[in-house]
């Protein structure tokens, strides 16, 4: 069986369990293939302090979090190369998608990576295998962009990492393998699409036993608690214009948009893990890692089949496992019934995408349909019945005046959240907003190091200056509270 070197690039110098990470190392070793990792993200030489930067803005509370890790101060790419001369893989993998696809600096992993890759002396016959984001959306540019790269993997990207794999194994031809593009005499050549995985299932239980101690650390409301990212659910039925998700929409040909901005024929792109699968992950987890907070990085929570979580709901309800759900969902999923099935799944916090305020913006700009009376009602509703509510804010959209970033200042102030976040615009590489923000001269082709929490990448000053965005960026919570 094959040899492969799972590389996790995190640059925020805080644990994160990719989900990637989990669900590739199940499979590959269901497999019998032999999986090593490495993770980057305690290095001093590598990482950028997100927690400190993020409680002195007050998107977090203060806490204990940096008394309670210890960072490594060895250099990172002498540590990459001496797990790689002494592994000897024949596979390196770095970056995918699953529903952990928006925030925690998923969507930098191909670049991130391949920063490390770049600097090390790769054996001769180990092949470099990478997906994600960008991957799916032009693996042409990136295959430009990352010359080293042997392979890139489009869309879903475990049962395909694992075919590579048994074909290497069994001495067959890896190229022959759907999903994947290549370079061939300085030609891209793409196979026929994969299909997606219906059955996450079959990828389960996920493989969290990779991940070093500290990595399930994780500062939540000013408390620390021991934490993973989840998901039950891959899929959003939604196809807002900024969002990422629309990449593997339009992989997948789900092109076909409602004048509600869903997709038509939703139910055969969401999907879910058994109610079954779910709970005896949470109740595995939870005695074997003494895991408290699930982090349910599922799109949209509450489109999960109804059926799946009501099932899931009385298997937790009637079990004696004490945990903490946090999920992200849309405000117009809330009401009384959902809160009921949120309580039996022991609920705790809720985020949800208020974006900006202004409902005409949202609509002819972001293709983004929320009414505000529900969004108000959904906010209320949480807060009367105990469930915190986190508000997800963004400032710099192309077009977005000084006067809609007060708005929304305004806008918080009558939702009155639990938290507030709030994230610079990042032009994600293949959406219909980074293509207008391109053609607009305001962003280049390709942005290196998007990430929404810790800057803006604009290269123009559109209606707002980056001192601006600055500006509100590090104030927004005063400003709300105030």
């Amino acid at each position: 069986m094959a040899k492969i070197l799972l590389m996790n690039p995190n640059k925020w110098g805080r644990g994160i369990t990719h989900i990637w990470i989990t669900s590739h190392s199940s499979i590959l070793k269901k497999n019998s293939h032999t999986v090593e990792y490495f993770d980057a993200s305690f290095y001093s030489d590598w990482s950028v302090d997100e927690i400190a930067f993020n409680t002195e803005n007050k998107q977090y509370k203060p806490s204990d979090y940096s008394k309670n890790i210890k960072y490594n101060e060895r250099n990172i790419f002498s540590d990459l190369q001496d797990t790689i001369d002494n592994f000897k893989p024949d596979f390196i993998f770095w970056s995918a998608i699953s529903s952990h696809i928006h925030g925690e600096g998923e969507y930098v992993n191909i670049q991130n990576g391949y920063d490390l890759i770049k600097k090390i002396n790769i054996p001769k016959n180990t092949i470099l295998v990478t997906g994600g984001l960008q991957a799916t959306a032009d693996p042409k540019l990136m295959l430009d962009l990352m010359p080293l790269i042997n392979i890139i993997i489009r869309g879903e990207s475990e049962l395909v990492l694992s075919n590579l794999l048994g074909k290497f194994s069994n001495k067959q031809n890896i190229y022959d393998e759907d999903g994947i593009a290549y370079l061939e005499n300085n030609d891209v050549i793409c196979t026929k699409r994969q299909k997606l995985i219906n059955d996450l299932d079959i990828l389960s239980p996920y493989d969290y036993s990779l991940f070093d101690k500290q990595v399930f650390i994780r500062p939540y409301n000013g408390n620390l608690v021991k934490a993973i990212d989840y998901e039950l659910s891959r899929g959003c039925i939604y196809s807002c214009s900024y969002c990422v998700e629309t990449v593997i929409q339009r992989y997948y040909e789900f092109n076909d948009i409602t004048p509600s901005g869903a997709i038509k024929n939703a139910k055969s792109y969401l999907r879910n893990k058994s109610a079954k699968m779910i709970f005896s992950e949470i109740m595995f987890l939870s005695k074997t890692y003494e895991i408290e907070l699930f982090r349910c990085q599922d799109t949209n929570f509450l489109t999960i089949n109804r059926r799946v979580l009501l099932e899931l709901a009385d298997l937790i309800d009637n079990s004696d496992i004490k945990i903490k759900m946090y999920i992200e969902t849309r405000p117009e999923g809330i009401n009384l019934s959902t809160i009921e099935l949120m309580k039996k799944l022991k609920i705790d916090g809720v985020g949800m995408g208020v974006e900006l305020s202004s409902e005409d913006f949202r609509e002819s700009n972001l293709n983004r349909f929320a009414n505000q009376e529900k969004t108000i009602n959904a906010f209320r509703l949480l807060k009367e019945n105990g469930i915190k509510a986190t508000s997800y804010n963004v400032i710099g959209f192309p077009n977005q005046t000084e006067e809609s970033i007060l708005s929304t200042i305004e806008f918080n102030k009558i939702l009155d959240p639990d938290n507030i976040t709030v994230a610079y615009y990042s032009p994600y590489y293949g959406t219909d907003q980074q293509r207008k923000s391109v053609d607009e001269g305001l962003f280049n082709e390709y942005e290196f190091d998007v990430d929404g929490q810790l800057r803006s990448t604009t290269v123009k000053d559109a209606l707002l200056s980056k001192d601006k965005l600055n500006y509100y960026k590090n104030n927004f919570h005063d400003l709300v509270r105030n």
